[in-house]
């Protein structure tokens, strides 16, 4: 019952903007799941679901893009706090909410992307240095799809 249960919500989220909970738990009662919002809980952090903008500006869970890493941290915390992302020559530049930039800065960190040589944050942006142009275009490219 469980396996089916978390199909059904990796269903939902793919065929459907969700942004809360209880639209979640609703609309597994329309698929046949009654659930406590504490089991809907306990679900989204089991599949490692994440709140992600929506071009819309709405924040809507998703599943964690294994393409970038698997840290639901980081994306939990990118989701929230980045901007903007943008690339010259080998250096990503992050724009971020005020104060923001440490946090998501830590969260790059800890990813540990093989072309990344460092980063560098002050209180709204980051500098990620990479080994070379084509590994800066690279990783903006996959993370503004995360945006």
């Amino acid at each position: 019952m469980k396996d089916n249960r978390r199909n059904a919500i990796l269903e939902i989220i793919q065929q459907m903007p969700v942004e809360t909970q209880d639209e979640l738990q609703r609309q597994l009662s329309l698929r046949g799941f009654e659930v406590t919002q504490a089991t809907v809980s306990r679900d989204i952090r089991a599949l490692r679901l994440v709140k992600r903008h929506t071009q819309s500006g709405r924040s809507c869970y998703t599943t964690s893009d294994p393409s970038v890493g698997g840290n639901s941290r980081f994306y939990a915390v990118f989701s929230g706090a980045v901007e903007e992302i943008d690339y010259a020559s080998n250096i990503v530049v992050f724009k971020c909410g005020a104060g923001m930039a440490n946090a998501v800065c830590a969260s790059i960190d800890d990813e540990k992307w093989d072309d990344l040589v460092g980063t560098l944050a002050g209180d709204d942006t980051i500098f990620c240095l990479m080994r070379n142009e084509t590994a800066a275009k690279n990783l903006a490219e996959r993370l503004n799809t995360l945006r």
